[in-house]
């Protein structure tokens, strides 16, 4: 009997430990890897990358990690709610007016979206090529820590 009571007092603290870490990943953390090159030069391709789950308001610039169509995806919030969206004529995305001859589209990211780019522009596919070009807040797992 003391035998195991020996053994379970050994393992008490490394469990305890173990249940900590498990809870922190599930709520607090997310780990993920990085494929692709969409977030060059911030993010190399190959890299890991930790997210925070609880996060304040989202800003223009935050690197967020998504779902999207059952993908993990990580891109740069480049409009938030409110924000009018101008498309060019090249397809590039820009939050100041253009002039009118050059504009394609105009895009108003609604209440609780986000709109997001790569940083790597010429590889990134993201809200300029997705059905629907806008996130809703709840499909955001975690704003990045360190980008």
């Amino acid at each position: 009997m003391k035998k195991v009571q020996k053994i379970i007092k050994s393992l008490w603290i490394p469990m305890i430990c173990g249940l900590l870490v498990i809870i922190l990943l599930r709520l607090v953390l997310l780990i993920g890897y990085v494929p692709g090159t969409s977030m060059e030069p911030t993010i190399h391709k190959g890299s890991y990358i930790m997210g925070l789950r609880i996060h304040g308001e989202l800003q223009r610039g935050d690197i967020v990690i998504f779902k999207l169509d059952g993908r993990t995806l990580v891109k740069r919030i480049t409009g938030i709610p409110g924000d009018t969206v101008y498309v060019d004529e090249i397809g590039l995305y820009v939050m100041t007016p253009l002039a009118e001859d050059s504009v394609h589209a105009i895009l108003t990211v609604p209440e609780g979206c986000y709109y997001l780019l790569g940083d790597n522009i010429a590889e990134s596919r993201d809200s300029r090529y997705w059905e629907d070009p806008f996130i809703r807040e709840e499909d955001i797992l975690a704003k990045l820590l360190f980008p």
